[in-house]
């Protein structure tokens, strides 16, 4: 395996550029649409819920948006699946606020990542062994670097590569050579993917590519996930740069125009409700209680109390009044009294 940057290979190829031309174009299109929403808290919720659900799947970890919310309000709720999206999901959150005050992202901050995915197995591997292995034929695909030391000289020059930002390649270029590297280094006992694709989302953000963590290609690798595995060992055995750079630049042309979509379904979905709520419920609704009821896909009487500034009986007041009116549906999850923004989930659970 080499070390980045890869100068042998040439990045301005008629097929690379048109299909960075789209991408980008796509992305940029994509970062201004966001930037209207006026709730962003709103938006990266939503949109990570769905990026910790897909991106498990491709690791065949499947579980469904009612599991999360349950695991998030009830500490004694147990669906072991769940959890690891729920991790996952936390995973985003913090390394998309450690970018944000530190602005480079580190081998340190991918480490605090994947422990957060996989705290049962942290940190870099340090025994040797470790072989990527064909499921259904045994037969080995690919071995990666071995010993620690090994694989701690190839993160501090991927952590190099990743923070140069005046070597003159395209910044959608490099996420697609950085994920190539880091899984082919594939440095932890396992959430290699996982972190891996987290990586590609911060990274769009440290290079002012998005302002918030809101494009993730697990949805297109799970549809093409035999072409994904595919490009990567031609990549590795034939140096075919070009068609994986131009898989992923599609991914992130096809990823953006879907999310741009989702993001429009969503305003829809809170403009529809917000006038169905003043219409039902004139005397009850503010802004602050609108949004405190798409923060999530469930909200409690405490989240109430803390967003909208209110007392424990007002909010418990509010989110009946929303329950008789069917804007939100109660549930009892323990000893917790959930209330569920049933379209959200269900809008959520078509994409």
């Amino acid at each position: 395996m080499k070390l980045l940057p890869f100068n042998e290979y040439d990045y301005k190829t008629p097929r690379i550029m048109e299909a960075l031309n789209e991408a980008s174009r796509s992305l940029a299109e994509l970062k201004g649409f966001a930037s209207s929403i006026p709730n962003q808290h709103i938006l990266i919720n939503a949109i990570t819920i769905n990026e910790a659900i897909d991106s498990s799947a491709i690791e065949n970890i499947v579980t469904t948006h009612d599991s999360i919310y349950k695991v998030l309000t009830e500490s004694g709720y147990k669906e072991d699946a769940a959890k690891e999206v729920v991790d996952y999901r936390g995973a985003i959150w913090h390394g998309y606020e450690v970018i944000n005050k530190k602005g480079f992202i580190s081998t340190n901050v991918l480490v605090d990542l994947q422990s957060m995915i996989e705290p049962n197995k942290p940190g870099i591997r340090k025994t040797a062994g470790t072989q990527l292995v064909n499921s259904k034929t045994g037969e080995v695909i690919y071995t990666p670097p071995q010993e620690e030391k090994e694989i701690r000289d190839y993160l501090k020059n991927l952590e190099d590569y990743i923070n140069t930002k005046d070597d003159g390649i395209d910044p959608l270029i490099k996420m697609a050579l950085i994920h190539y590297q880091f899984e082919s280094i594939h440095p932890f006992y396992d959430g290699n993917g996982r972190t891996g694709r987290i990586l590609n989302v911060l990274y769009l953000v440290l290079n002012n590519l998005l302002d918030s963590p809101i494009l993730y290609l697990s949805n297109y690798i799970n549809d093409t996930k035999d072409e994904y595995y595919r490009l990567l060992s031609d990549l590795r055995n034939n140096n075919n740069y070009e068609d994986w750079i131009i898989y992923i630049l599609k991914g992130v042309d096809i990823t953006s125009k879907h999310t741009i979509e989702l993001i429009k379904k969503i305003q829809s979905l809170i403009d529809s409700y917000k006038e169905e709520f003043m219409t039902k419920l004139p005397k009850v609704y503010s802004d602050e209680l609108l949004d405190s009821v798409f923060y999530e896909v469930y909200t409690k009487i405490n989240y109430i109390e803390d967003r909208c500034g209110v007392t424990r009986q007002t909010a418990a007041t509010y989110l009946n009044s929303l329950v008789e009116a069917g804007l939100l549906e109660y549930e009892k999850v323990g000893r917790e009294s959930i209330y569920k923004n049933t379209r959200l989930i269900e809008l959520l659970s078509k994409f």
